[in-house]
């Protein structure tokens, strides 16, 4: 059997895009031995008939009643319908038989990095967690997830590993969990890399576009 690991794709992103980013990634992990699952949450990609994607639900959210309002509903679904989606495709992950369901790791980017954080404080069997850019365009706009998350790290038990390229739209939220982790003695690792691209959205999807720079790092933190 195989290790594997379970995908978290971000919130913000259009069929097509969340297409290209399984296509930039799965080969990657795959050629390193692992069974690996991009998993389309309910509303996303191959899964746009399954309800309303998160990021359509949080814009409606904002545009009708504002900034505080999006921040509560982002934390609501983090914890319900998003969440219950990520432990429901981790449960499919360790059914399948090639699967060795002792060596199980969850990588997150973005939206899908907090998601990541989360499974990691529910499921403490986990091998490993890896957060790319996790809550990077929320972390200054949400109190509540900044605190959530917090909270996430402080229960887990799952050594993590946070990522993010230096002109990303904050560095903050891999500094911040990763020093709270540091004062608890939890195992873990941060890094940040050197700037990519000429905006925080092109730095943002740093896991996608500079594979060759993270690479060697995550897979000897997974080893």
């Amino acid at each position: 059997p195989f290790p594997a690991v379970l995908f978290n794709h971000g919130s913000g992103t259009t069929p097509e895009r969340q297409s290209a980013q399984s296509a930039a990634v799965g080969p990657v992990f795959a050629k390193h031995g692992y069974v690996f699952l991009f998993l389309f949450r309910r509303g996303s990609g191959l899964s746009a008939d399954q309800g309303t994607s998160a990021v359509d639900l949080m814009d409606r959210e904002l545009a009708a009643n504002g900034q505080e309002a999006r921040n509560k509903l982002q934390l609501q679904l983090l914890q319900t319908d998003q969440l219950n989606d990520g432990l429901a495709g981790l449960a499919f992950l360790r059914a399948l038989p090639e699967v060795d369901t002792r060596r199980v790791a969850v990588v997150g980017h973005s939206f899908g990095g907090s998601l990541t954080l989360l499974m990691a404080e529910r499921d403490t069997t986990l091998s490993a967690a890896v957060v790319f850019s996790g809550s990077a365009g929320s972390w200054e706009h949400s109190p509540q997830l900044r605190a959530r998350l917090l909270a996430a790290v402080d229960r887990t038990t799952v050594p993590v590993f946070f990522l993010t390229a230096a002109n990303d739209y904050s560095v903050a939220p891999a500094a911040t969990l990763s020093a709270e982790m540091a004062r608890l003695g939890k195992p873990h690792r941060v890094k940040i890399y050197a700037p990519v691209g000429r905006t925080a959205a092109e730095a943002h999807d740093f896991v996608f576009v500079s594979v060759a720079a993270w690479e060697p790092d995550v897979f000897a933190f997974l080893s």
